[in-house]
């Protein structure tokens, strides 16, 4: 009987754990939601060039019926292929302009200008 108790005891805090991780990461998700967006449609990136602060999460979303990826040209963030609907977020920390492609289509390009605060 003690070892069930254990067992519950340990079920119940495992549990109330992910509880906790779910209820942290949430407001970081909606943060990136929050942000501008990119689509990914018909091998566009839309809109092609963005200007943003610096601290700006930006998020790509696959708006297109074949896999696509965001590869930065400085190699800052890449992304993994992402299917119909998948995204993508990347938070800018510093100013500059910030090109990037799809590798496994290189003629879809796309720019995002951070500007200083």
């Amino acid at each position: 009987m003690f070892n069930t108790l254990k067992a519950g005891a340990l079920a119940l805090a495992l549990s109330l754990g992910a509880a906790t991780c779910v209820a942290i990461g949430s407001p970081a998700v909606s943060a990136a939601a929050a942000g501008p967006t990119v689509r990914i449609d018909n091998f566009v990136f839309g809109p092609e060039a963005l200007t943003v602060p610096v601290g700006t999460t930006v998020t790509w979303v696959n708006q297109d019926d074949i896999p696509h990826t965001v590869v930065a040209e400085d190699k800052s963030f890449k992304s993994k292929v992402l299917d119909t609907d998948e995204r993508f977020s990347f938070t800018f920390t510093k100013p500059g302009e910030f090109g990037y492609f799809c590798s496994l289509h290189p003629h879809m390009v796309g720019k995002v200008i951070v500007k200083a605060a």
